[in-house]
Formats: C-alpha cells, structure tokens, sequence
C-alpha cells in the first residue's frame, strides 16, 4: 500500500508563501498526484491536481496564479507552492495519490483519488 507523508504546512501572515510536499512511499510517475484542502462545510474540496507527461495541471479558481504544483517522480515526491496567502487558505491539507496508472485521467474530484496522506495545517493571519 503506498503512504503519503505531507510535510510544510505552518503558520504565516497574508501575503507570505508556504510550500508543502508529500513524499510517496511507492512509484508516481504513472499516477496523478494531487492536493486538497477542507473546506468550512468540512468537505475536501480540490486544489490542484498534477498528472503525467505535458498534461496541464488543474487548479482551483481560488487559487490560479498563487499556487504552483510541480513533482519530481525521480524523487516520488509532489509539492505545492504557495503565494500570495490568504486567511480564506487557511486549512488542512491533504496530498492524495490517484491510482497505478491515472497520470492523464484528468481527474479532479477527491473521489478519484484512492490513497491520501494525514494532512498538514496551513494557517494564515490578517
């Protein structure tokens, strides 16, 4: 089974940038590789999904033009950088594995996305 571990959330003021990374214990390189976020409703709603070869990563509309996601599969490792901050990102992020062979599925929804790593808290202040 592959593990997820998310790593560099924290806390920072609006404005500031974070970047966070999720490590996969297992091959990616044919896998989409996304991230999430719990919204108020305490659903987990999309950030940005990343797939395979010259496909065009999706982001949110809330987050287009402030956060990048990038991987290097060499390393099994996705990140999400962060700028230009909100209070209204503040949240718990997930990073969540589509599975052995989604890397062009174009899948965006949570649903899609079998295995999820615990989360990592981004906080940011007015």
């Amino acid at each position: 089974q592959v593990q997820l571990v998310e790593s560099g959330g924290g806390s920072v003021q609006a404005g500031g940038s974070l970047r966070l990374s999720c490590r996969a214990s297992y091959y990616t390189y044919n896998r989409s590789m996304g991230w999430f976020r719990q919204n108020p409703r305490n659903m987990r709603e999309t950030v940005a999904i990343s797939y395979t070869g010259d496909m065009v990563p999706y982001y949110a509309n809330s987050v287009k033009g402030r956060f990048t996601v990038s991987r290097d599969d060499a390393e099994q490792t996705v990140y999400l950088q962060m700028d230009s901050l909100k209070p209204d990102d503040t949240s718990m992020y997930y990073c969540a594995a589509g599975a052995w062979g989604s890397g062009q599925s174009r899948s965006t929804s949570p649903g899609d996305f079998p295995i999820w790593g615990q989360g990592t808290q981004v906080t940011v202040s007015s």
